[in-house]
């Protein structure tokens, strides 16, 4: 390691590194090697990373881990001990499980109403209009389905599944106002707001869970309102611990009833960032990048 050239791993997986779907990832490594780092992008599940040998590792696109939950917390807790690692890896545990959603609740921020089904519990459905079904660790909206109202066997059989794998299953109503107003995502690096995007809806009905989707369909820029703002800043206000987060990104919706904002997702571990949406906050990365590393 050397103070006047730091060396940064940009963390991804295996398949990212054979697609490029990471479309932020090759840029961002050129910026930060432009500015005076040795950059490395490695899978965080290759066996010969030296992770010590690094003076920051900078989770990105490690978008498999939602299938290796388990490992990948513990790959997380290994490496935050020989060096730093962003985030850290006591958020990496809390948010890998979005049970998180009842912790923010409890501290006062809105968010989609959630019904979590464990292996073993009994499986109830809304009766009252349309509905989602997904795994607390997810994500790609993997294992994720819109369900009508009345589609109570399809579901059942979606639970079923996630319990035959050990996943606790999630119910939420469908926000009805998102085919209309989308998701929100606000980006936050260093704790300041970096920029925000606005995106499609992506469960559509008919589309079975195990089903290939778009995670981020008709991606635009947005211009955050005061709400979402204060939304988004209690959410992050609430992470246990108060922990320093290099990157993080709050995904809103509105409420069924009225356009108020609430949390759909708190995304702490690998979120897409958008840095091809925004030109100018590739530069505002790299230097908060740079800082966590000296």
């Amino acid at each position: 390691m050397s103070p006047d050239r730091p060396t940064i791993a940009l963390v991804t997986s295996r398949p990212q590194l054979e697609t490029g779907l990471d479309r932020d990832l090759p840029e961002l490594a050129r910026s930060l090697g432009a500015a005076g780092a040795d950059v490395a992008t490695v899978s965080w599940d290759d066996p010969r990373v030296d992770w010590e040998g690094f003076d920051l590792v900078v989770i990105r696109s490690a978008w498999d881990y939602s299938e290796r939950v388990t490992e990948f917390v513990t790959w997380a807790g290994r490496v935050a001990r020989l060096t730093v690692l962003a985030n850290p890896a006591s958020v990496v545990r809390w948010n890998t499980d979005k049970r998180y959603l009842e912790e923010l609740a409890a501290a006062g921020v809105p968010v989609v109403p959630t019904r979590y089904l464990a292996p073993g519990d009994a499986t109830e459905i809304p009766d009252d209009g349309d509905f989602v079904v997904k795994p607390t660790s997810g994500a790609g909206a993997r294992y994720a389905a819109r369900y009508e109202k009345g589609e109570y066997d399809a579901a059942v059989r979606h639970i079923e599944r996630m319990h035959g794998e050990g996943l606790t299953a999630m119910v939420q109503p469908y926000m009805p106002r998102i085919d209309e107003t989308g998701e929100r995502a606000l980006v936050y690096v260093g704790g300041r707001l970096l920029h925000a995007i606005q995106k499609g809806a992506v469960l559509a009905p008919g589309t079975a869970y195990d089903d290939e989707k778009m995670p981020h369909p008709d991606l635009r820029p947005w211009q955050p309102t005061p709400a979402e703002l204060d939304v988004a800043e209690r959410a992050l206000a609430a992470v246990p611990g108060s922990p320093e987060l290099l990157y993080a990104r709050v995904d809103l919706v509105d409420e069924t009833d009225g356009d108020a904002p609430c949390v759909m997702e708190l995304e702490l571990v690998e979120p897409n960032l958008f840095l091809f949406l925004d030109r100018a906050s590739l530069a505002a990365v790299t230097e908060e990048i740079l800082t966590a590393a000296s």
